[in-house]
């Protein structure tokens, strides 16, 4: 057994993206290491793309709940609290949440949404076209997914900046950027909790067509969701709705951007969107890991895994295994097949890859058709994190077009 040399736990280290050569030495020499951990008993890492889904696919050995999925260990009462969320659940109960709202997530029900999606991205693109430059984070990517996701759950327009500002506190606990104190995470999440109060009032007097009115009428083995369970529904589908989305649109047209060949191709035959969204997932998925905690001991590739260790499952890893993917650093928008963990795989596999899937399709298509020599226009400035994959601004520039009609 061989221990990484470079402190995943450190987001630092992911300042320039997941380290890759790491992994790859990883998947070659220690696919199951221990890592030291600089103020905790340390944690696992899995490397390699079965072992990532042999942990997925069996709960019942690797716990969601039994110390959350992020590496810190939480004191009882916070660990609580994180319990109520549905990623922090393990079977049966995830499953009866999950189903609370799996029905709004179908594919019949995404495709229902598409001609306001496709309505929504020329609205995006028109705002900046005339510009030939603008930051694509704040001014392109962020707007889709955040609009998409209030819609659904009755947010109305006038709040979603604020929405939008929560999610980056709460997905950028380790940002300076983000944060003003150590404790500015939590105080983010009390402050998404006090709005979800409030919609569900606002709900409860006049119940709309949306999640939130969903969530509220729900019912779990005859009962209603709490106040805590409703909440942190409310701040998990909006953080999921909108940080993951927008980080994967970032990276893409990143990406297509370093690879004009293969940007080229998809302007080209716009078929290739399908398998170019596919691409871009397992290229740069919008997560880099997630934690688990053995029930019991396991051996896994000879290592003997004691029950309460932690186990982190790496995403860029995994989906970069060359058991698994022909020139796995290479960039491929016509790669087929394409078995990456981008949205995870099991018990947890991501309830929004429906809608994730379509949202990016549309907005590439709008952005690659309008845009079409889009480039980078100064340095990309990534999130510290070692969690998220996440981008804080991408200047791009592009030359001036004037706005297309919404309805044509």
């Amino acid at each position: 057994m061989r221990r990484p040399d470079v402190d995943l736990s450190n987001p630092d280290s992911f300042a320039e993206g997941a380290p890759h050569e790491l992994f790859r030495r990883l998947r070659h020499e220690a696919p199951v290491s221990f890592h030291l951990e600089p103020a905790g008993p340390g944690f696992w890492v899995l490397a390699k793309h079965a072992d990532v889904k042999w942990a997925s696919r069996n709960p019942e050995i690797f716990s969601s709940a039994r110390g959350g999925t992020n590496l810190p260990d939480l004191d009882p009462e916070s660990l609580a609290q994180v319990r109520a969320l549905m990623l922090n659940m393990d079977p049966p109960e995830h499953r009866r949440f999950r189903n609370l709202v799996n029905k709004a997530f179908t594919p019949r029900m995404v495709g229902s949404l598409l001609p306001r999606v496709q309505r929504l991205a020329r609205q995006i693109v028109n705002g900046v076209c005339e510009r030939g430059a603008c930051d694509f984070v704040n001014d392109v990517a962020s707007h889709l997914p955040m609009a998409v996701i209030c819609e659904m759950m009755g947010v109305p327009p006038e709040d979603r900046q604020g929405i939008y500002d929560l999610t980056n506190r709460l997905i950028g606990f380790d940002d300076p950027e983000f944060q003003t104190s150590p404790e500015d995470g939590k105080l983010a999440a009390i402050e998404m909790f006090v709005y979800a109060a409030k919609m569900a009032e606002r709900a409860r007097r006049s119940p709309g067509d949306d999640l939130t009115t969903l969530l509220l009428q729900a019912e779990i083995d005859g009962n209603r969701l709490s106040e805590l369970e409703f909440n942190s529904f409310f701040m998990l589908l909006c953080v999921a709705g909108n940080e993951t989305t927008r980080t994967v649109t970032t990276h893409g047209i990143h990406a297509l951007i370093r690879h004009r060949d293969q940007m080229r191709r998809v302007q080209q035959d716009l078929s290739l969107l399908d398998s170019a969204v596919e691409e871009i997932l397992r290229y740069e998925p919008a997560v880099h890991y997630f934690r688990r905690t053995a029930t019991r001991d396991v051996e896994l590739r000879g290592q003997r895994i004691h029950e309460g260790d932690k186990i982190t499952m790496w995403y860029p890893s995994a989906n970069r295994d060359e058991e698994v993917f022909a020139d796995p650093d290479g960039f491929d928008v016509a790669r087929s097949p394409n078995d990456h963990l981008a949205f995870g795989v099991g018990e947890h596999f991501c309830l929004g890859s429906h809608l994730a899937r379509m949202e990016l399709r549309v907005i590439f298509r709008e952005v690659l058709t309008r845009l079409p020599d889009i480039e980078l226009d100064g340095p990309v400035r990534r999130l510290r994190s070692n969690f998220v994959n996440g981008v804080k601004a991408m200047p791009v520039r592009f030359a001036s077009s004037r706005p297309l009609p919404l309805d044509g």
